[in-house]
């Protein structure tokens, strides 16, 4: 694989001019970016010993939401080593890929992809777990404290690194709600996240009933496998959804103008009441099912009645879970309530698999030193301007970026796999205050405001985005 040439080495006593915490999708498409520019230089933490990206998720067949084009650089390097189709290309996959005609790939491929990038992109260090970032007023840099793990996780040495930028990529955490919360933590019977689905997947198939919750694509995803792999007529399946569908996602090309630059930059200008109403609305923009899955569930269903009779399966959207808890050691009881009906029931079942989806991870620990110079909304989350710096003090000069911890005042992008190449290229455009990845000034036909787009609107001039 040809690649750029190296980065200067990195002095011992030199401050960094920027160093991402975690290593994800964001800050591993920020890396690779970031690797062409000679006069950068960077590192990268990550606590867990290797590139994992969602492992309990990566079902047989399913595939990644968005085109392949959608990779850690393409949107704004197609030039760059890094893209898939390299990755394909150094793998000798090139001409299977092109025959296969794919437009979205399996996500175990998408995985493995970013684990190659990781195995071949200088800079980043995994099984370092950051503890405290710091801003130093006499140094004008950040102070970054970090602990070296050992293969057994254990602490190894401790270390300390200067920077004058940070890019936060800590990424999310599986959602658990509260009336469940007692039962994950409970022995017997399983109740798992979906995050944690294929490590316990041959122990959910030998239970005599499972059921899970949530509507969603990951709900979805799971209830298609097990339903695959269940007996005709002793399926024993409840799906529960919280939604009043199991809806659809939209995925109309002007819905999806919502995933664009320009909406991302809307949205960011709104009053804050305004995007907080905004973002639960639209959930069906990212938190539908994907059309494909839909009807393989339906397939699949419907290929169970060919000899008559109905599969053993219940599908109920509208239904919320108030509280739960065990009978003896074997089964687990929901109490349930339809929002619509306002009605109420109880569910007894063998295991339950919580497809309830993820939250940003709270950034109160890793930024515990910088809290007197940040600056919060009426909400006490912290504001994040439009290049995704947290509004600190004045009198802090460097900058700390986030990436996938911004949905409340950047929208639902924020995640979106699609827009982590245009998002990484504006943290090194504001980094390097030049403009090594120049960015498009428009990238939607849809006008989200009254504001109309000018002819001049048209032409590339510096962007700050």
């Amino acid at each position: 694989m040809s690649t750029t040439p190296q980065p200067p080495r990195h002095e011992p006593d030199a401050p960094r001019d920027l160093i991402g915490i975690g290593i994800g999708p964001c800050n591993l498409s920020l890396a690779a970016l970031a690797h062409p520019l000679a006069e950068l230089d960077t590192a990268f933490y990550e606590q867990r010993p290797t590139f994992a990206w969602h492992p309990g998720q990566l079902i047989e067949g399913t595939t990644v939401q968005v085109p392949f084009l959608a990779d850690l650089v393409t949107l704004a390097d197609p030039a760059s080593p890094w893209t898939f189709l390299n990755y394909l290309k150094a793998r000798d996959r090139l001409f299977p890929f092109y025959f296969a005609e794919r437009f979205h790939i399996q996500r175990a491929e998408y995985d493995a992809y970013c684990r190659w990038v990781c195995e071949n992109l200088p800079g980043l260090h995994f099984a370092h777990q950051i503890d405290a970032v710091r801003w130093n007023p006499e140094h004008d840099l950040f102070e970054v404290d970090f602990t070296q793990l050992g293969k057994d996780g254990e602490a190894e040495a401790l270390g300390r690194t200067y920077t004058k930028n940070v890019a936060l990529g800590i990424g999310t955490e599986p959602h658990i709600p509260d009336p469940l919360k007692p039962l994950v933590e409970a022995p017997a019977a399983p109740v798992i996240h979906a995050a944690d689905y294929l490590d316990h997947r041959d122990t959910l198939l030998a239970a005599g009933h499972i059921t899970v919750i949530g509507s969603g694509q990951s709900g979805a995803e799971i209830f298609l496998d097990l339903l695959r792999n269940r007996p005709t007529g002793h399926e024993k399946l409840h799906w529960l959804g919280r939604t009043e569908a199991f809806a659809p996602m939209e995925y109309s090309k002007l819905g999806l103008e919502h995933f664009t630059p320009d909406y991302t930059r809307y949205f960011h200008a709104l009053d804050e009441n305004v995007r907080d109403r905004l973002v639960p609305s639209q959930w069906q923009l990212h938190k539908g099912i994907d059309a494909a899955t839909i009807a393989a569930i339906h397939d699949e269903l419907y290929r169970r009645t060919l000899h008559g009779g109905w599969p053993d399966t219940v599908l109920t959207p509208g239904v919320r879970v108030r509280t739960a808890g065990r009978i003896a050691t074997t089964k687990i009881e929901l109490h349930l309530e339809h929002t619509q009906q306002n009605t109420r029931s109880r569910l007894a079942t063998d295991a339950v698999i919580l497809a309830t989806g993820y939250r940003e991870r709270p950034l109160d620990r890793i930024l515990a030193g910088l809290d007197p110079y940040l600056r919060r909304d009426s909400r006490e989350r912290p504001r994040v301007d439009e290049r995704r710096r947290l509004v600190l003090d004045p009198s802090v000069t460097g900058a700390v970026y986030v990436q996938n911890a911004e949905r409340h005042t950047h929208g639902i992008g924020t995640p979106d796999l699609g827009l982590a190449a245009w998002r990484s290229a504006t943290i090194l455009n504001s980094v390097t205050k030049k403009e090594p990845y120049p960015l498009p000034t428009r990238t939607a036909f849809t006008t989200f405001g009254l504001e109309q787009p000018t002819t001049s609107a048209l032409k590339r001039t510096p962007a700050s985005w």
